[in-house]
């Protein structure tokens, strides 16, 4: 006897086989949107570990430093400081050394010194430039150290790798709607004749599009809930073997990326629905068959 398989179990493992598919999909689109947000967090991480320091002059007045305190603490573009007195420093370099240097001397040859580090939006040589301007003119400030060669070397590299990822991230985003669009594709395929049945009896384009609409959009947001389960899946067993992750990724930034998964999802199988729907709209009985 030949064996006819049930039109009701084709367009089931159809569906089934469409859902994961784009899951899949989803999750590679949701892994390079979290490596994304790590790459954000760690490049603003080492932003703000630039800086410069400031030099203060010998025997500088309590009074200039605490007022010089005073404005780095109020000041906009300071992401943290640290003051050393020239005591201080001296006393280090003796525990570093083993050598009394002051004795030797018999003068401390250290100045007081600020460590700043500035926000990420003046993380720039033209910023730190002109910060350094204005801080030269502040009574006790002997001088400003800048390290502008890293600074720029630093935002160089930066600005490249947030290209690529920007080009893989486009790339993929492409390749996902052709991927899934081709896959809903096949399952509208699969129901072509019934969307040709249903323009016989007079239905309307939008009422016969309207089922595969939602059922579409179903299909996505269940594959962007498996993605993003998948995806959680991968963040906690990073965080747990590796606690630097957990400083790049937090759970309140992975869980605006599976938001994202599951947008994307309902918006790109609701498209590839509605143009696979149209074009199968259009076509003739015998245009059908091929």
């Amino acid at each position: 006897m030949e064996n006819k398989k049930n039109p009701l179990i084709s367009t089931f493992s159809a569906q089934i086989t469409s859902t994961i598919s784009v899951a899949l999909v989803l999750l590679v689109l949701g892994v390079v949107a979290i490596l994304g947000v790590a790459a954000r967090n760690v490049t603003r991480e080492i932003r703000e570990h630039m800086g410069f320091d400031i030099i203060m002059v010998e025997d500088v007045e309590p009074a200039a430093v605490n007022d010089l305190k005073r404005q780095l603490a109020s000041a906009p573009y300071v992401a943290s400081y640290s003051y050393i007195s020239a005591e201080d420093a001296l006393q280090q370099w003796e525990q570093d050394t083993g050598e009394a240097l002051g004795d030797l001397l018999d003068v401390n040859p250290f100045s007081g010194e600020f460590d700043v580090k500035v926000k990420e939006l003046y993380a720039s040589v033209d910023s730190l430039e002109a910060i350094g301007e204005r801080l030269r003119q502040v009574p006790g400030v002997d001088d400003i150290t800048m390290h502008a060669e890293i600074v720029d070397s630093i935002n160089r590299n930066i600005r490249s790798v947030a290209m690529v990822l920007i080009i893989v991230a486009g790339a993929l985003l492409l390749i996902s709607f052709v991927l899934i669009h081709n896959t809903v594709r096949l399952t509208v395929y699969s129901r072509r004749f019934t969307i040709y049945t249903m323009k016989l009896v007079g239905a309307t384009p939008g009422f016969i599009r309207k089922p595969f609409l939602l059922t579409n959009s179903v299909h996505g947001v269940v594959a962007a809930l498996i993605a993003s389960g998948l995806l959680a899946a991968m963040v906690a067993y990073a965080r747990e073997i590796d606690p630097s992750v957990a400083a790049a990724i937090s759970w309140e930034e992975a869980a605006w990326v599976m938001g994202g998964m599951v947008l994307l999802g309902i918006v790109i199988c609701l498209l590839a629905a509605a143009m696979a729907t149209n074009r199968y709209l259009r076509l003739s009985y015998d245009e059908m068959f091929r």
